[in-house]
């Protein structure tokens, strides 16, 4: 159950919307289901006293506005009090009396006419359609004073959970006051009647949010939005500095023929540009980081850097497995790296992750303030994805695609349980959904090299493969065979034996892998393992890919859990087998 609150000035105009035939024919039989004393005349259906339903809305509009008269200039300049109240679509259809019931609690709630004050303020409910209705009322009270009714709309959410808790409906998640500002039902109307397939402040809201992911100056992240295409005024005070920033979409423009601008603060709570400025002087990226790295890894550069953030997400999924509040602040760099994937990804997975980035924007805020957390690493990972242009979807672009995919999907999963152990729930369910979409995008990524994996498994020499087999399952039981009698565990296999062509020991390699974090909360454990056993020790993340092998004296970049330091390099695991007494602790 959803309530909208707005403020208005004119009682007349508004009845006479709410009565009417809606902007598309939508109203159907408004009527009345309830008012301040239950005798309200209703121009929809109460025809006893004068048949034609102007003259009854006239006398409602004199009777809903009789105190604002007698209050004079003391009345409010915006007297009129609007709250439509949505039922999901799941919910059952509510009967009149009990949509009177809600809008009498609703009131009650918010100060409006408090339950047995006889000086409450007069008001009423209109139906007009199956799953709403709307309250009107007039902020004027019996003794002319105001109504005290400080915090109406958290008022009005927290009554509406209540019923909902009561009356066994859909119980949505309890807002913060951090989430974006939703388009209004003018902008929807506007996206429809011009063929757009959303309103333009859900388009403005992603393009601004894409151009600031990984943006190390102010300069850049406005030389971007530009570069998309976007139409961009800065606001300046007198001295000539920027205090503010507004965007338009190209072809967007109001009756005037004026362009439709956008404050940034009004696309979300973080776009603005105080906010944006904080982000980029707290997280300043390091531009020399990727140049730094170029040299010295023989993947393309797209593959490069999509193994690099992997490492580095991985970080950020330990930080928030920690509960630290300051990881608070990697939810923003794990938003900002979505938004590059998403950008850069191929067409096959495009759609897929855009939708997650979408989804994961409500994660990145919450009340939580981190006051000390080092976000340059994964702000760096998100430009230099960026940088690094698109990745073919193929070879081993594909691949690292969707090695980085896997592992975002347990660094959402991460997430939904740091902001649940808050008691943030739209940001936990929204962590959740994004995971949902990336295992979208991870089967659609991983298809063709998990199937190549899995036949050079089951390629390999008998002897080879129950040996790799018999560590699989003394390093994880649970591991067993698939419903068409193959094993789950072939592309594992496959990648162990590898790794040991490549001199690693191939039992501490596992070991490794799987104390790098839980995987609990994995889809398919031995994916996952997959992808962390090649970027370890420095495989092809596509099967049909040659192992680049290192010039004489060239150091690569170092592969541990701790691979989000990228400025730093150590000799490659592959250059010397390793020893299983050396093995890191588990964390």
């Amino acid at each position: 159950m959803v309530p909208k609150i707005r403020r208005g000035g004119r009682t007349h105009g508004l009845l006479v919307y709410l009565y009417g035939p809606g902007k598309r024919d939508e109203h159907i039989d408004p009527h009345l289901v309830g008012s301040w004393d239950g005798f309200a005349p209703d121009p929809g259906r109460d025809t006893s006293l004068d048949p034609d339903p102007k003259a009854t809305l006239a006398r409602l509009t004199a009777a809903l506005d009789l105190r604002v008269k007698q209050a004079g200039d003391r009345a409010p300049a915006k007297h009129v009090w609007h709250c439509s109240v949505r039922t999901d679509p799941g919910d059952r259809m509510l009967t009149d009396a009990e949509w009177n019931t809600v809008a009498q609690r609703l009131v009650a709630a918010t100060g409006i006419a408090p339950e047995g004050d006889p000086d409450g303020c007069r008001w009423i409910a209109v139906r007009h359609a199956d799953d709403h209705i709307h309250i009107l009322a007039t902020l004027v009270r019996g003794d002319l004073r105001r109504p005290r009714m400080n915090y109406d709309f958290k008022k009005a959410q927290a009554e509406c959970r209540r019923i909902e808790k009561e009356w066994g409906l859909r119980r949505l998640n309890p807002g913060d006051g951090t989430g974006s500002k939703a388009p209004t039902s003018a902008e929807r109307f506007k996206a429809e009647r011009t063929g757009r397939p959303e309103p333009s402040r859900e388009t403005l809201r992603e393009a601004v949010r894409q151009a600031l992911a990984g943006a190390a100056t102010e300069e850049e992240f406005f030389t971007r939005l530009r570069e998309a295409g976007l139409r961009v005024r800065v606001r300046t005070a007198p001295s000539g500095d920027a205090i503010g920033y507004n965007v338009a979409l190209p072809g967007d423009r109001n009756r005037d023929g004026e362009p439709v601008w956008f404050p940034g603060s009004k696309l979300a709570p973080d776009l603005s540009l105080p906010k944006i400025r904080l982000r980029l002087a707290n997280d300043t990226v390091d531009l020399t980081m990727s140049a730094a790295t170029s040299g010295r890894s023989h993947w393309s550069p797209p593959a490069r850097e999509r193994r690099s953030a992997a490492g580095i997400a991985e970080h950020a999924a330990i930080l928030l497995d920690s509960d630290d509040d300051n990881a608070a602040a990697h939810l923003v760099g794990v938003g900002e790296l979505l938004d590059a994937v998403a950008q850069t990804s191929p067409a096959a997975t495009r759609a897929e992750l855009a939708a997650a980035a979408r989804e994961f924007e409500r994660a990145t805020r919450s009340h939580v303030r981190a006051e000390r957390a080092d976000t340059r690493a994964i702000r760096s990972a998100a430009r230099g994805i960026i940088q690094a242009g698109g990745a073919l979807g193929r070879g081993e672009d594909g691949g690292t695609t969707a090695m980085l995919v896997s592992t975002l999907v347990l660094v959402t999963l991460a997430a939904a349980r740091w902001h649940s152990a808050r008691g943030h729930a739209q940001q936990a369910h929204a962590s959740r959904q994004t995971a949902e979409r990336l295992r979208t995008a991870y089967r659609q990524a991983a298809a063709t090299p998990m199937r190549a994996l899995h036949d050079q498994g089951r390629a390999l020499p008998e002897a080879v493969r129950r040996t790799h087999e018999a560590t699989i399952r003394a390093a994880l039981p649970q591991q067993g065979l698939r419903a068409d009698g193959t094993t789950k565990t072939d592309a594992l296999a496959a990648t162990m034996a590898q790794a040991e062509q490549a001199g690693h020991d191939p039992e501490a390699l596992l070991q490794r892998a799987i104390d790098m974090r839980e995987l609990e909360t994995a889809e398919d454990v031995n994916d996952v393992l997959v992808w962390r056993l090649r970027r370890l020790a420095q495989l092809p993340a596509h099967p049909g890919e040659v192992t680049p092998q290192p010039q004489a004296g060239a150091r690569q970049p170092e592969t541990s859990t701790n691979d989000h330091t990228r400025n730093r390099t150590a000799p490659t695991a592959a250059a010397r087998p390793a020893d299983p007494r050396t093995r890191p602790p588990r964390r």
